[in-house]
């Protein structure tokens, strides 16, 4: 977006450490409190009507429900999925009861005596209905471990698919269709973020990502993540309404997601189809001295 003549970038966070805040000068920096603080609608609100903002582009979950939930009071537009496709992306029960009808989803009951009576094959996935970053996600090994559990209906249990991940970002027009599909082999993962991938051209990887965020009701940019099933079919693992922790990749493919967000967002023309190359990645840390 830095490199684009007809915007201004702002750039905001709750911490001033934050890298992402020295991508930009110092007059374009704000800071603003925790996403799920009471006070961060209203002040989000009151830097875009004192800095004159057009657009507001979130990149954290948590902030996005509070978001488009105040969509009409921001006096910006959102480049954020609906309050409906959020809600429903957020919630991995209520994604595979959307998805399931139009791609491959694995196994997946609630952690309560129906769910943990299912005739599963271990070991399986238990996992938390919402959250992010692989956090809470675990291996259950066995029947007796799997009966041993508490009962809590915020807890999913999950077929374990055995095959590859790949990590699919995709972007999504107004029209339902999908501008463009890009997945990546997430190659080395750390604390759920990938640090070293590729992106490959997999026509099931693209076809079934593209079918979930639509079945999903996603207009804009989302990670889709996918694993291939027994029988070497891609499945849904849930889908993120953001922007992926890896986009830069999928940047440098030949896709840039962030742009074409705001474009979407301000009823620009976008191109019907955008493609992709096929690139690998690794990361490294950089300081950066202030």
């Amino acid at each position: 977006l830095l490199g684009r003549a007809d915007l201004e970038v702002f750039a905001a966070d709750m911490d001033g450490w934050a890298s992402g805040l020295y991508l930009v000068d110092q007059a374009h920096r704000r800071l603003v409190p925790p996403g799920l603080s009471e006070g961060f609608c209203d002040a989000v609100v009151a830097v875009v009507a004192a800095d004159g903002i057009d657009v507001v582009v979130s990149t954290v979950d948590v902030e996005l429900p509070s978001l488009a939930a105040r969509r009409a009071e921001l006096g910006a537009v959102l480049a954020a999925p609906s309050a409906e496709a959020l809600a429903t992306c957020l919630d991995k029960w209520l994604l595979v009861q959307a998805c399931e009808p139009h791609a491959l989803v694995p196994a997946t009951a609630l952690l309560d005596d129906e769910g943990i009576a299912r005739d599963w094959i271990f070991p399986v996935i238990v996992k938390p209905r919402s959250g992010a970053g692989s956090r809470g996600v675990h291996l259950v090994h066995s029947r007796e471990e799997l009966e041993a559990k508490p009962r809590d209906a915020a807890l999913l249990i999950q077929e374990n698919l055995p095959g590859d991940e790949f990590s699919v970002d995709v972007v999504m027009g107004a029209d339902g269709q999908a501008i463009a599909a890009v997945p990546r082999l997430r190659a080395r993962v750390d604390s759920g973020v990938a640090v070293a991938g590729r992106t490959v051209h997999r026509s099931e990887l693209e076809e079934t990502a593209a079918a979930c965020a639509r079945a999903a009701g996603l207009v804009g940019v989302a990670n889709v993540q996918l694993r291939y099933s027994t029988d070497g079919r891609p499945a849904l693992l849930e889908i993120n309404p953001r922007f992926s922790g890896a986009m830069p990749l999928t940047i440098a493919a030949g896709v840039d997601m962030p742009s074409l967000a705001v474009d979407i967002a301000l009823g620009r023309s976008v191109p019907a189809r955008v493609e992709f190359l096929e690139l690998a990645n690794v990361r490294f840390l950089e300081d950066v001295f202030l």
